[in-house]
């Protein structure tokens, strides 16, 4: 005997909510290049970033401060498709993942950054006329939110894959960046001269090779991983990003330390060590542009995570 009212049975199928796919698998299937970022991440990484300093003391008006992290990112498949509506072409259906970024201190484990997103793959479109691209959506409780959009690149590797440096030296709004073998002009990024506008300590591991070009902890983690521990790189497919029309900023954020760029390449790795087992690895570098006292300051973070569930 059925104990459910005829008109809530009714109700019930006269529904125009969307549902969820039928089937996970078809919506894990469709989200192509993103497919393997689904599960919890954790890893570690190292952020330099030149702040406004506010105190009147600091010659150049900024603090370098710099930080080894401890990084969790947990991504979650979107479990349907999400349709945009078109009206000079006809709709389509993008698929997408959710992720949480947190970061802590390496070394005191101190709080330091908590970003919701969104990882998007988008179809080909005839409107505007674009082969199939991605997405990377944030916010970041600072005050900012940011929309990047970008393509994927595939490698395959027998070898270290060659990582080009990621550029730390301050340059005009507008003007274009340093070659990034030049000579830093500010003191505080030279760990030769004392500087209190600097993290102090600094936290052992940090090298001025690291202030320099950032990327190098990644390569050095590739290195040692290939050279020393006789692991092997599989494949890479990378998530290269930029930010498309700026970033949305508090104005606190718009007047202090304004930040409309942000570029980043996420790269997974499938890596084999030495007994043939294979395992996923996530390596970033991302650079955003702090700009203040007519300088664009670039903030560069770079991490490795291994996919552990």
């Amino acid at each position: 005997m059925n104990d459910i009212e005829p008109s809530a049975l009714h109700m019930r199928g006269a529904t125009t909510l969307r549902r969820v796919a039928t089937s996970q698998r078809v919506t894990a299937d469709r989200l192509g290049d993103l497919a393997d970022l689904p599960g919890f991440w954790e890893g570690t990484g190292f952020s330099l970033i030149a702040r406004p300093d506010h105190s009147g003391r600091s010659e150049n008006g900024i603090f370098l401060q710099l930080n080894l992290l401890h990084e969790t990112i947990e991504f979650t498949s979107i479990g349907s498709p999400v349709f945009n509506r078109g009206s000079e072409q006809g709709d389509i259906a993008i698929y997408g993942v959710t992720y949480l970024h947190r970061v802590t201190d390496g070394t005191n484990g101190g709080a330091l950054h908590i970003e919701p997103g969104m990882w998007l793959t988008i179809p080909a479109t005839t409107a505007p006329k674009a082969d199939a691209t991605i997405a990377r959506l944030g916010t970041i409780p600072h005050g900012n939110a940011f929309c990047t959009v970008g393509f994927v690149q595939h490698a395959t590797f027998d070898k270290v894959p060659e990582i080009p440096p990621a550029n730390t030296i301050p340059f005009a709004i507008g003007g274009e960046p340093p070659a990034s073998d030049s000579k830093n002009p500010y003191p505080e990024y030279d760990l030769a001269v004392p500087s209190q506008f600097r993290t102090n300590p600094v936290p052992p591991g940090i090298t001025q090779a690291l202030i320099d070009d950032p990327n190098q902890v990644l390569r050095d983690t590739l290195n040692h991983q290939v050279f020393e521990q006789g692991q092997t790189i599989k494949q890479i497919t990378r998530l290269i990003t930029s930010t498309a029309g700026g970033i949305a900023n508090i104005p606190f954020i718009t007047t202090n330390a304004n930040t409309l760029d942000l570029d980043s390449v996420f790269a997974i790795e499938t890596i084999v060590d030495n007994l043939g087992n294979e395992f996923l690895q996530l390596q970033y570098s991302q650079t955003g542009l702090l700009n203040f006292k007519g300088k664009s300051f670039p903030h560069v973070t770079v991490g490795t995570l291994i996919k552990a569930f």
